[in-house]
């Protein structure tokens, strides 16, 4: 795999899973206030993933490009923390956020 051709792998795949989340986000009752707070803290954190990766694409220097990746990095490690905290309380079909959580781990990034 050549250098373009994984730099567009890794926006379908963040695109692909921003898509999930929100998929995944749909599927539960944000009646509590922890559950609406939780997964408004997820989807910012895993679209953010792949609004950083696509501005590091456009940025105008190798600084700006590192730190756009670092900014991705920092958001897939919040996302996992999102998705652990929602697994581990309970307040979510555990299937849904194993098969997020392991499977489409944003640590790929």
């Amino acid at each position: 795999m050549n250098n373009q051709e994984f730099k567009q792998m890794l926006i379908n795949r963040s695109f692909k899973f921003s898509l999930e989340i929100m998929k995944f986000i749909d599927l539960f009752n944000q009646k509590t206030f922890s559950l609406n707070v939780i997964a408004k803290q997820l989807i910012r954190s895993a679209t953010s993933i792949g609004a950083n990766i696509v501005e590091a694409q456009a940025s105008s220097s190798k600084k700006d490009f590192i730190n756009f990746i670092n900014h991705a990095l920092k958001s897939a490690n919040e996302t996992r923390y999102w998705l652990g905290l929602l697994r581990d309380s309970g307040k979510v079909e555990k299937i849904n956020s194993e098969k997020l959580f392991l499977k489409r781990s944003p640590r790929i990034f």
